[in-house]
């Protein structure tokens, strides 16, 4: 029996696939970087680009076309580049290339049925893999190269090699173009495929199935080996989520200020500038803020609901997203500018960010993920660095862990160090402590204060929980719907919040509707009453708040249903809620509530308090402090 079918398909079959491979993967990381770009201009390897948007289906469907196609007119389509009467074709043999009814025509006709398999697979694998551990590498000053080596690649892995099994299967199984393009010659284009084919016609069935055992027996044997490979990929590379540990933590609060501009104030001191809108799904965010340095300060809180536009900013900031207009300044150095059109490259703005859920490098140490953007120290001066920032994040001891091996605050502490290891000249906090539980998280809020005692450069940080923002923040912006509401220091912001969107953000449960009745009082319809305010009423007012724990439930020394006095008024126990140190009252003012009618207040109150309030009759009275009361715009 003649082997050369035998050795010519293994040789087409491993050309094939290592062509399949390189080919499949930048065409998937080319057309993954599209599709990440959504609808921007994507630079190719030449320096020319295309509009995502115009161009990418159309790309992949010709690039996935081979895939549905009969083989036989792939194998015409062939006929068509590379016969002798095509130009290509033609060109070639000028210079004494042949490629028709040659070796080389049974590996291209392979690779061509074969890539589809490759590079779609290769694509979801890609899609597969977060997209906010790519962002963190390049904000960790990471090239697009570095980010496929380092990152994507290795989380893609599994994918990847499953990929590289399909194509080797297809291009072994390979018979209908390879026989429209290469012919069927014995010795040297006769294939396995094509050598069970001519058994067949040769009324040779024994010699058929010989080949067909072989066959089967090859891809099997391949694919066995290759699974085998994709198993241990996936093991290198999954991250099991289990907290193990709580490290220590310490405190010490001194941190950049972070100031909200105004119409026409100058910014052209501060460390950072923000002047950018960006188009969302819902609405347009606008935000313009200014960074300065001044010492002793806490950090600027970003303070909004779900959904107003937190993290955008940051991501705005940090290059991993394209504001559609405005300018971002850092140090003197313009980030962003839509007039002149620069964009700095995230991996080269010098901005760390720590993301909600931290994206840590799965597959990578502690200590590797800690020196991942240190790539331009030597070997010395690198592991000096991060286990200097291990050091002082107290997780020296986890260097050789894997992320999916330490808790929820200590992937927190990992984060921090990685971030400024890099030494960034602006620190983003996209709500770090979101993931934990109330103990870790304040326990990893006063590590995270005693890690920037000693840090120079601007530090923004993204929350929705109030007390959080109050705690760690001096300075607070107010996002609501991606417009900025307000913005200043936090005690003022909490004590004279301006709407009913900044007040109910900052915390505030009791907001009602309210009119002006003259320049010192207001009436509010829905308690059936007037209150007196302790400054002018605003033309634009439209509601009146107050907080919780700032109601008074006053002493009545006769204990008569007709007392009086300046916003004081009775009132009936509707329900209460329990927590662990307070009770929330729900109280009805003027008269008991009739069938279903809601509560006026909610009243916060310490449990000593409540043990001693329970005990008296009804009616009680609240007093309403005049210089409580928050006069509010709608």
């Amino acid at each position: 029996m003649d082997a050369s079918p035998l050795i010519l398909s293994i040789a087409t079959t491993c050309a094939a696939t290592v062509a399949t491979f390189f080919l499949g993967l930048l065409a998937a990381w080319w057309m993954y970087r599209a599709q990440a770009q959504d609808g921007r201009r994507v630079w190719g390897l030449w320096g020319w680009g295309w509009r995502a948007f115009s161009l990418r289906g159309w790309i992949d469907g010709l690039l996935t076309l081979p895939l549905v196609l009969p083989p036989t007119v792939v194998g015409f389509f062939l006929l068509l580049i590379f016969g002798r009467r095509s130009l290509l074709g033609h060109a070639l043999e000028r210079v004494g290339i042949t490629i028709v009814f040659s070796w080389p025509a049974t590996v291209i006709a392979a690779t061509v049925v074969a890539f589809p398999l490759m590079y779609r697979t290769a694509l979801g694998a890609f899609e597969q893999v977060n997209p906010t551990l790519l962002q963190a590498a390049r904000t960790l000053g990471a090239s697009e190269w570095k980010v496929f080596r380092r990152v994507l690649f290795p989380l893609a892995g599994p994918g990847v090699v499953a990929g590289t099994v399909l194509a080797f299967a297809r291009a072994m199984g390979e018979f209908g173009a390879t026989l429209m393009l290469a012919g069927n010659i014995p010795g040297r284009t006769q294939t396995m495929p094509i050598a069970i084919f001519s058994a067949v016609e040769d009324g040779e069935p024994r010699l058929a199935a010989v080949w067909v055992a072989l066959i089967v027996a090859i891809s099997l044997g391949m694919i066995r080996l290759l699974n085998r490979e994709s198993k241990a990929v996936r093991k290198r590379v999954r991250a099991e989520v289990g907290p193990t540990a709580q490290g220590e933590v310490g405190e010490l609060p001194v941190v950049p200020r972070v100031v909200g501009l105004r119409d026409g104030e100058d910014a052209t001191s501060s460390a950072l500038e923000v002047d950018v809108e960006k188009r969302l799904e819902r609405f347009t965010l606008k935000v313009r803020l200014g960074a300065g340095l001044v010492s002793g300060r806490g950090a600027v809180g970003i303070l909004g609901a779900s959904g107003a536009g937190k993290t955008m900013t940051l991501r705005l900031i940090a290059g991993v997203a394209e504001p559609d207009g405005g300018r971002i300044v850092l140090n003197g150095r313009v980030l962003f500018d839509s007039r002149t059109g620069e964009n700095v490259r995230s991996a080269r703005r010098r901005i760390g960010i720590v993301f909600q859920d931290y994206a840590l490098f799965p597959h990578m140490t502690v200590e590797e993920n800690v020196g991942f953007g240190l790539d331009a120290l030597g070997e010395a001066e690198r592991q000096r660095v991060v286990a200097r920032h291990l050091e002082r994040m107290h997780i020296a001891e986890l260097a050789e862990r894997m992320p999916g091996e330490i808790s929820g605050g200590q992937r927190q502490r990992v984060a921090i160090a990685r971030c400024m290891a890099i030494e960034p000249d602006a620190l983003l906090l996209d709500e770090p402590f979101a993931a934990l539980d109330p103990h870790l998280r304040r326990k990893t809020e006063e590590q995270l204060r005693e890690t920037l005692a000693e840090y120079k450069g601007a530090v923004l940080f993204v929350t929705h929980d109030m007390e959080e923002a109050f705690r760690f923040c001096s300075e607070l912006v107010v996002l609501d719907g991606g417009r900025m509401i307000a913005s200043g220091p936090k005690q003022e912001l909490f004590e004279r919040p301006r709407t009913v969107a900044a007040a109910r953000l900052t915390g505030c449960k009791n907001i009602v509707a309210a009119r002006r009745v003259d320049v010192e009082r207001i009436a509010v319809d829905a308690w059936g009453c007037e209150l007196r305010t302790a400054s002018a009423v605003p033309e634009g007012l439209t509601h009146v708040g107050v907080r919780s724990h700032q109601i008074a439930i006053v002493e009545d020394a006769d204990n008569a249903p007709g007392a009086t006095g300046e916003n004081t008024f009775p009132c009936w126990l509707m329900g209460t809620s329990e927590a662990p140190h307070e009770m929330t009252l729900y109280l009805r003012l003027r008269a008991p509530a009739q069938g279903s009618e809601p509560a006026h207040l909610q009243v916060d109150l310490g449990k000593d308090a409540w043990r001693t309030l329970r005990e008296r009759p009804q009616p009680w009275h609240v007093k309403l402090d005049p210089a409580r009361l928050l006069l509010l715009e709608g």
